[in-house]
């Protein structure tokens, strides 16, 4: 993991923003991607040398007021927002928010009720590792034929990148593992230490395919989408999930997976051995 995140999260965003975005001129021969540092520094009313000390590591506390200002040029979003805010607040030496607490491992009774509630909806909780906790007998049915709950506990993100099966669960398997290890720096990232140790063990194991992405993603993963799945007995599955976050005492999320057409609609209830119509597609 790169221990310059804030800069690295700075010219990512840069690049991604069009100058048509932010009502500049996108003009000829353009070699950088999206703005330029000059183009930034203006819209955010700071120097081009301050934008380029703070890309490259060499400043790493702007203040509350240039972050602002730089989250405004950049048209981040509320959650890009505070990303940013917390990748300033983790380059200040020892600093980390959890401190020494591991990641939670209980579920509340509620939460167990609430998936109970869920059936036959696959769906599970997870903590800030990706461990799943919990899930839904309708989850179950889907994870357990593809080996993604062999372990103990089982782990999305060692599931993905160390368990060669995941390359025929996952069609999608870069874009799936890209929202992982964004998922893995979220938030604390590599000044969580339980964080920081799986990431230690990805590397060494998975090498450039984990590490490369440890080095060039924000840290941000999709809280919704459409996530492909082979399943060995009801084939391929096109699900649209949703990620809730719960209550910042339990740091846990949970992931509910619904029928983004039709057949896997269809495919879902085959599965469950649930009237049909039990899943309705969105």
């Amino acid at each position: 993991m790169s221990d310059n995140e804030l800069g690295l999260f700075l010219r990512l965003r840069r690049e991604a923003v069009t100058p048509s975005e932010v009502g500049l001129p996108s003009g000829p021969r353009r070699r950088t991607p999206g703005l330029r540092r000059a183009e930034l520094a203006t819209l955010a009313g700071v120097s081009v040398e301050y934008v380029t000390r703070l890309e490259q590591g060499r400043d790493r506390r702007p203040s509350a007021q240039v972050l602002a200002a730089l989250a405004d040029a950049l048209r981040l979003t509320a959650a890009e927002r505070v990303h940013l805010h917390r990748l300033a607040k983790g380059a200040e030496p020892g600093f980390g928010c959890m401190g020494e607490a591991g990641p939670n491992r209980e579920v509340r009774p509620t939460v167990h009720a609430l998936l109970d509630r869920l059936e036959p909806t696959p769906a599970l909780v997870v903590n800030r590792l990706g461990e799943i906790l919990a899930c839904t007998d309708g989850y179950r049915r889907l994870a357990e034929p593809i080996g993604l709950l062999d372990a103990s506990p089982p782990s999305l993100a060692r599931f993905a990148f160390t368990d060669p099966r995941a390359r025929t669960a996952y069609p999608d398997w870069n874009r799936v593992a890209d929202e992982l290890v964004a998922a893995l720096k979220q938030g604390a990232g590599q000044s969580d230490a339980h964080a920081a140790a799986l990431m230690a063990e990805l590397t060494v194991s998975c090498g450039a395919e984990f590490s490369g992405r440890l080095s060039t993603l924000t840290g941000l993963p999709k809280p919704t989408g459409v996530l492909r799945l082979v399943h060995p007995e009801a084939g391929e599955l096109r699900l649209s999930y949703e990620t809730l976050d719960l209550s910042a005492d339990d740091d846990q999320q949970l992931i509910v997976n619904l029928p983004a057409d039709a057949e896997t609609a269809a495919a879902l209830d085959r599965l469950t051995g649930r009237r049909p119509g039990a899943l309705r597609a969105i």
